[in-house]
């Protein structure tokens, strides 16, 4: 299973006050908020590890088909750079992140070995892009598959009630669309 997420920094410097009184208390545990006052560049940091987290719980909620608001509750670990881990209820999610000057994208997997395919693209383009990736790799017309919802909103793509993806993951932020696959 994958999970991944998007933000768009010049959006969330825009649309959020992550220094406002209660943020960092309501969103992270007390080792991250040490790491984000101690950091450099706390803007960074801050969306760096709320994105390992959504990325962990975008994963959560496809194994348990449950939804529920607690950041606090994923535990994010800093392994370098580009690598971290996220704990919740002693299941750990691997990560990578991508920092650039204009997003963060965060992936996250089971294990540190899951490969997926992932593409940065517009936000509207995402569903029409995941078809023409699907036919690319199945050879099935893209305008035969077609996306289905589980329960909690996890995509699913499918031909003929045949499930291509085995993991799919979407995001959105200001400018920005993601989406990463796992084939079945």
């Amino acid at each position: 299973m994958i999970g991944n997420d998007i933000i768009d920094l010049s959006f969330a410097k825009r649309e959020s006050n992550w220094q406002r009184r209660g943020f960092l208390e309501k969103q992270f545990t007390n080792n991250e908020q040490q790491l984000i006052l101690a950091s450099n560049n706390p803007f960074v940091l801050v969306w760096k590890l709320w994105s390992m987290k959504e990325a962990a719980y975008k994963i959560h909620t496809q194994q348990n088909e449950r939804r529920f608001f607690c950041p606090r509750k994923f535990e994010c670990t800093l392994l370098s750079e580009k690598k971290g881990l996220v704990v919740f209820q002693n299941q750990f999610f691997y990560t990578s992140s991508t920092v650039t000057e204009s997003y963060i994208f965060t992936i996250a997997s089971l294990d540190n070995e899951t490969k997926a395919f992932s593409k940065l693209v517009t936000p509207k383009a995402i569903d029409k892009m995941i078809k023409n990736k699907l036919e690319d790799v199945t050879k099935l017309p893209s305008f035969e598959i077609e996306q289905k919802k589980s329960k909690n909103g996890a995509p699913g793509y499918y031909h003929n009630n045949l499930l291509l993806t085995r993991s799919c993951s979407i995001s959105h932020h200001g400018n920005y669309g993601l989406f990463s696959l796992l084939y079945a």
